[in-house]
């Protein structure tokens, strides 16, 4: 029985990292829409102001939606 349990945790842990990985590849395409520039040529030029607009996005999107995640595995 225990086994299952540990089995149904990691299952549910891969499930919610592909889907925080969903989740921060659609907030950075809807951040590069909402923006007048091309925010993959300004991350290639190395404009610093644009990466650190874009961590910030991917943290706080990560931490949200591992939050939901790990408060579901209770």
């Amino acid at each position: 029985m225990q086994i299952q349990a540990i089995l149904l945790n990691f299952l549910y842990s891969v499930i919610g990292g592909f889907l925080t990985l969903f989740f921060m590849v659609i907030g950075y395409k809807m951040f590069d829409k909402l923006t007048h520039f091309n925010t993959s040529d300004e991350l290639s030029k190395g404009n610093i102001a644009v990466e650190l607009v874009v961590l910030g996005i991917l943290i706080g999107i990560g931490i949200a939606i591992g939050l939901v995640i790990g408060m579901g595995l209770n």
